[in-house]
C-alpha cells in the first residue's frame, strides 16, 4: 500500500569481518544472512524494497554484565575508539536504514564496532 518498503536485519562482524575459535557456527549463520540480503535486494527491488544490514561489533548488552571487569576490560583494548558500543549506537544505524535518506541503499551493510573490524584478530 506504501509503495515501498525496507528490510533491516542484524547480522555480527563475526563471519563476515572476524572469527573467533569455537564460533563457526555463529559466523557461517551471520555470513549466510549477508548471502541473503545480497540475492534478497535484487529480488525486492521491484517492489520498492530496500534490504540491508547492521554488523554489531562488541555491545554492551545484558551477556556483558556477567563477564569479569578484567574480561571486559580486554575486550575494551581491542576497540579504537577505546569503549563497548551501546545498543542505541546500533539503534542509530538501524534508523538511518529506514528512512527516506537511505532510499537508494539496498544490499549493503554497516559495521558499527567502533573500528574493531580494522584491526587483524
Amino acid at each position: 500500500k506504501q509503495g515501498k518498503g525496507r528490510v533491516i536485519l542484524t547480522s555480527s562482524i563475526t563471519g563476515p569481518n572476524t572469527g573467533y575459535p569455537g564460533w563457526s557456527h555463529y559466523a557461517a549463520s551471520k555470513a549466510g544472512q549477508l548471502g541473503f540480503l545480497r540475492t534478497a535486494a535484487l529480488e525486492l527491488s521491484r517492489y520498492n524494497t530496500t534490504i540491508n544490514a547492521v554488523l554489531p561489533g562488541k555491545i554492551a548488552t545484558e551477556g556483558f554484565a556477567g563477564l569479569s571487569e578484567d574480561c571486559q576490560k580486554r575486550m575494551v583494548t581491542s576497540i579504537p575508539l577505546k569503549r563497548l558500543g551501546s545498543v542505541e549506537d546500533v539503534g542509530h544505524a538501524v534508523l538511518f536504514f529506514a528512512t527516506d535518506e537511505a532510499g537508494y541503499i539496498t544490499g549493503q551493510t554497516i559495521t558499527v564496532d567502533g573500528g574493531q573490524s580494522c584491526r587483524k584478530v
